[in-house]
């Protein structure tokens, strides 16, 4: 007879632990979110400059940091160069990164990488030429 009591509470929680590690899998919350980011890239003669975008701009905009590539190949070959980097700051309503005049001509592409709670962007290629 004790045997048989032992039996049905086992069985009990059982049930209720595997349903309460169903409902916590099914709703998602145990994956962070993570917060959109976008960097671009423009250049006015070979000053180049740009801004990073996210809708959660403290996190993932204010003080991210900015590498500038300069691209040597193709996009994606292996041997585009860091030549450069930035960290955005808040200047009025957005979130900017400046390098300067570096005097170099040539294709260059933006990147900032992801950190927790913020995807990581690269930007388009664009090419500085000297004025």
């Amino acid at each position: 007879m004790r045997a048989k009591l032992m039996i049905l509470p086992i069985a009990v929680l059982a049930v209720i632990v595997g349903l309460g590690s169903t409902a916590m899998a099914g709703d998602g919350s145990a994956t962070p979110r993570v917060a959109s980011t976008t960097v671009t890239i423009q250049a006015q003669g070979t000053d180049l400059s740009g801004e990073v975008r996210s809708p959660n701009g403290q996190l993932c905009a204010n003080n991210r940091t900015v590498i500038v590539m300069k691209q040597i190949g193709p996009r994606g070959g292996g041997d585009d160069v860091r030549f450069a980097s930035d960290t955005a700051s808040r200047q009025g309503n957005a979130f900017r990164w400046s390098t300067g005049n570096t005097g170099t001509p040539g294709r260059f592409y933006a990147k900032v990488r992801p950190i927790p709670g913020c995807g990581g962007d690269t930007s388009e290629t664009i090419r500085a030429v000297r004025n």
